[in-house]
C-alpha cells in the first residue's frame, strides 16, 4: 500500500478507527496494538492509554506479535481482535463470533474460514491458549511465527463465512483496490 493501512481514511476516519469504533458497540474495552514505528503516529489518532506497543521481549513482528504484545499486558483476558485493514467488516459477524465463544468453552480461538481458509485476524483468542503459544514460543516451538500457524497449535472453532459476507474480508493492498470505497 506503500503507507501504514491503519492510517488510512474512510468517510474522514482512518482505519484504525473504524475498527475501534466497530468493536466498541459490542462494549468492551479496547486497545491498539501498534510496533515501534507507529506509535507517535497513532498517539495523534488516540489516547495512549489504547496503544500497545510490541513488546521488546519478543523477537517476532507482524501480527501474531502484537497479539502476544497485549496477552503479556492482560494475560488473564481473552482477547476479540480485528485488523484494521479490513474497514469492510461488520458488526454482525463479530457479533455471531462473540455467539460461538459463549457456545463452546472448551475451544481456544474463534475464526471464521473463507473457502475453507482461516481469516486469523478478525478472531476472538482464549488467555489460556494465548499462553500456550507464548510458552511454545520461549521455548523455541513455534518455528513459524504467523496466526495461521498458531491456529495449528490450540483448540480452534471454525465457523464457515457466509457468501453474502466475503466481502467483509476483503483486503486492500493498493490504492487502486480503494475505489468504490
Amino acid at each position: 500500500m506503500g503507507s501504514d493501512k491503519g492510517l488510512l481514511k474512510l468517510e474522514a476516519k482512518t482505519w484504525a478507527q473504524t475498527a475501534f469504533d466497530k468493536l466498541a458497540e459490542l462494549n468492551f474495552p479496547i486497545v491498539i496494538s501498534v510496533n515501534k514505528k507507529q506509535l507517535t503516529d497513532y498517539a495523534s489518532v488516540f489516547n495512549a492509554t489504547e496503544l500497545i506497543s510490541d513488546d521488546p521481549s519478543l523477537s517476532i513482528h507482524g501480527p501474531l506479535s502484537g497479539v502476544l504484545s497485549v496477552h503479556l499486558q492482560h494475560p488473564a483476558e481473552d482477547l476479540m481482535i480485528l485488523a484494521c485493514d479490513k474497514p469492510l467488516m461488520e458488526t454482525v459477524l463479530l457479533k455471531e463470533l462473540l455467539v460461538q465463544y459463549n457456545h463452546y468453552p472448551t475451544e481456544d480461538a474463534f475464526i471464521f474460514t473463507n473457502e475453507g481458509e482461516p481469516e486469523p485476524l478478525c478472531g476472538i483468542y482464549k488467555g489460556k491458549g494465548l499462553a500456550h503459544i507464548l510458552e511454545l514460543y520461549k521455548n523455541n516451538q513455534l518455528p513459524k511465527h504467523s496466526m495461521k500457524y498458531m491456529l495449528e497449535h490450540v483448540l480452534t472453532h471454525t465457523v464457515p463465512l457466509p457468501e453474502d459476507k466475503k466481502k467483509c474480508f476483503r483486503n486492500f493492498n493498493a490504492h487502486a483496490e480503494l475505489n468504490g470505497l
